[in-house]
């Protein structure tokens, strides 16, 4: 199986919050999910948790290496950038996006993440669906405080919408 490539002030387990969150399904292909994926215009459509979302450096809404964005999520807004986008190649593709929220009245407002999907197909016609983020700062800490983690919830709730969206 293939796993995410981190930036090392991201790595898991060095940062104040860490969620990984995967569905293994069939009857959909990489590149279904993956449409659905790299085009921000159809989050709302399939994820509650995102809304507000802005291209910043082309008109549409396909998402392109270095591509810088906004959007609203967990009631925050984030200021965003493509790290890495990787389309279907031999039954794998990523994305990766560093997203921050700089708040100057307040730093302890401040929140850097990591966040990354890798799509896989697996044998069986199974493909696999993995995001995992990683999180600096006081937000990010008082969310790994709670039970269950809102962040675990929430990406399991953007699977579980893409897996939905593609297969229909």
């Amino acid at each position: 199986m293939k796993t995410i490539n981190w930036p090392s002030m991201f790595l898991p387990g060095t940062t104040d919050n860490f969620v990984s969150n995967e569905k293994i399904v069939t009857g959909v292909t990489v590149e279904q999910l993956w449409e659905k994926l790299v085009d921000s215009s159809q989050w709302e459509s399939y994820y509650d948790n995102a809304d507000h979302i802005e291209l910043l450096d082309h008109a549409g809404s396909r998402l392109a290496f270095g591509d810088r964005f906004n959007f609203h999520t967990f009631g925050f807004p984030i200021n965003a950038q493509v790290m890495e986008l990787v389309a279907p190649t031999d039954g794998v593709a990523r994305i990766s996006w560093h997203g921050w929220q700089k708040d100057a009245a307040d730093a302890n407002n401040d929140l850097d993440v990591y966040d990354a999907f890798l799509i896989e197909a697996l044998a069986g016609k199974r493909v696999r669906v993995l995001t995992q983020e990683s999180q600096i700062g006081q937000p990010a800490a008082d969310m790994a405080k709670q039970t269950p983690n809102p962040m675990l919830n929430g990406h399991q709730d953007w699977l579980d919408g893409l897996v939905r969206a593609a297969t229909r």
